[in-house]
């Protein structure tokens, strides 16, 4: 099992914007290949700072989402409402 936490932080005015690509392609993730779990959390001190957590199968099932036509059109949308660049973790379970 591979976990993922993808810390992003958005201009203030563009949140809104995020929660609605977010909200619009939640399902979707949720349906590709070895998406087990998908979760967006809001930091409580600062609300323009989000991050996706998230379960995979494997490294295999995340690389073929990103590779995906769905990584394609969700990333850049995402990505061109950032006010820094994301931070992102990856850990995977070995038992």
């Amino acid at each position: 099992m591979l976990f993922r936490i993808v810390r992003m932080t958005f201009d203030p005015a563009r949140t809104a914007e995020f929660l609605t690509i977010f909200r619009d392609s939640e399902a979707r993730i949720r349906q590709q290949p070895g998406c087990r779990h998908l979760e967006l959390w809001q930091d409580a001190d600062n609300p323009a700072v989000y991050c996706t957590y998230s379960h995979w199968d494997d490294a295999a099932a995340l690389d073929a989402y990103r590779k995906s036509a769905l990584f394609g059109e969700v990333w850049p949308a995402t990505k061109r409402l950032f006010a820094a660049p994301p931070v992102a973790f990856s850990v995977a379970q070995v038992l």
